[in-house]
């Protein structure tokens, strides 16, 4: 394959991680690690080190329009970025001495069990719900733009989120995939933050996340320019693109898109790992 076909192709589909990153707050980097690896079968830790560059870009991208639409929540973001980067620190130095194929199995374990949360029939927090001390100490509670205006919501749960976002950042770090998939699910489900909210304000968080481990990778020579720069301008436009689509999709249908494709990917690394081929 020629370098100009192979940067295009590679462009397309960093496109498509990049929009579905910003739709479902994934990061694009849970579609990127799969499709370096499995489709052009590039050693997974200069995968992992790629997909941690064009999740930063993803973030870069589509945070700043969630902030100006006023979906995101800074505050909460900020204090569990502190969770994250620890974790993400850890998860770096983990991945250096942990096999590939390995890598592979624990990608797709944790894939398969992100889409069984997701897919799961949500129960409507009640509206009555006593606002949670920490977080009102914290100043955490907000609102956003709803069908009828403004929406306020109550933060539940903080240490249990701020918990689950340290095993999100390890899993950043170990995997370079921004560790969306976790953060969306442990603010919506643990935390009781609003879908949108969720996935808004996990793509504010996860360029930070990368950054911390990035770093490593870099430290250790896994990330190659000449692959990290269209996968980068890839996701970068693609996470444009869906920010503006996320305010006009309704949450059951990013949903499904997001249990959907990680089943998919999840099954192809457990299989790829388990064979050896990573």
């Amino acid at each position: 394959m020629e370098v100009w076909t192979f940067t295009a192709i590679l462009w397309l589909g960093s496109f498509a991680a990049g929009l579905l990153g910003a739709l479902t707050g994934l990061g694009g980097g849970v579609v990127i690690v799969p499709l370096l690896a499995l489709f052009f079968h590039v050693d997974i830790r200069y995968a992992i080190g790629a997909s941690l560059i064009s999740v930063i870009a993803t973030s870069s991208g589509a945070a700043a329009a969630y902030v100006r639409e006023g979906y995101s929540n800074i505050r909460i973001g900020m204090f569990l970025e502190i969770a994250t980067t620890f974790g993400a620190l850890a998860g770096a130095y983990l991945a250096t001495r942990v096999p590939t194929a390995w890598i592979g199995v624990i990608f797709g374990l944790v894939l398969l069990y992100s889409a069984y949360l997701s897919s799961r029939k949500q129960q409507p927090h009640p509206a009555d719900m006593t606002p949670d001390r920490i977080a009102s100490a914290l100043r955490l509670n907000g609102s956003f733009p709803g069908e009828s205006g403004k929406e306020a919501y109550n933060v539940h749960h903080v240490p249990a989120g701020f918990g689950l976002m340290f095993t999100a950042g390890t899993l950043s770090g170990l995997l370079g995939i921004g560790s969306g998939a976790v953060k969306v699910l442990a603010m919506d489900q643990a935390m009781r933050i609003p879908f949108k909210v969720s996935t808004t304000t996990s793509n504010f968080m996860i360029g930070v996340t990368a950054a911390a481990s990035a770093g490593i990778y870099l430290n250790r020579g896994y990330i190659n320019p000449t692959l990290a720069m269209p996968v980068m301008l890839g996701v970068l436009a693609g996470s444009m693109v869906g920010a503006k689509v996320l305010v006009r999709t309704r949450v059951a249908v990013l949903r499904w898109i997001f249990a959907g494709v990680i089943v998919v990917l999840g099954v192809e690394m457990i299989y790829n790992g388990l064979a050896g081929h990573l």
